[in-house]
């Protein structure tokens, strides 16, 4: 089995910082890509950053400049530091990691998700 387990949320005053760790465990052959979505209250989930294999990443419009996605093949861990926050910012952030492990010899693609992280960033 695979698990994705988030930690950095907290609360924090605007114009502060955080970094938001992903870690993965269990029977891992390689982390595809890993994106990091955001749910404001009442809100749908919404994808921020993503990142592929090859390292290449993408924002969405609302964090460019301001928040940045990494990872850590070693530890097999997704980073998003994010800077500049605003009250706006606030919700519970889950990171979503495409995940190649082995069958039968053979390597297959699964998606899995975190529990999520709370970020509340006060005005």
């Amino acid at each position: 089995q695979v698990q994705l387990v988030e930690s950095g949320g907290g609360l924090v005053q605007a114009g502060g910082s955080l970094r938001l760790s992903c870690a993965a465990s269990g029977s891992i052959f390689s982390i595809n890509a890993g994106g990091w979505y955001h749910q404001a209250p009442g809100k749908q989930r919404e994808l921020v950053a993503a990142i592929t294999g090859s390292g290449s990443t993408n924002y969405a419009d609302s964090v460019k400049g301001r928040f940045t996605i990494s990872r850590d093949n070693a530890k097999n861990t997704v980073y998003l530091q994010m800077n500049s926050l605003k009250p706006e910012d606030t919700g519970v952030y889950y990171c979503n990691a495409i995940i190649g492990r082995t069958t039968m010899g053979r390597v297959y693609e699964y998606s899995y998700w975190g529990q999520g992280t709370q970020v509340t960033v006060s005005s």
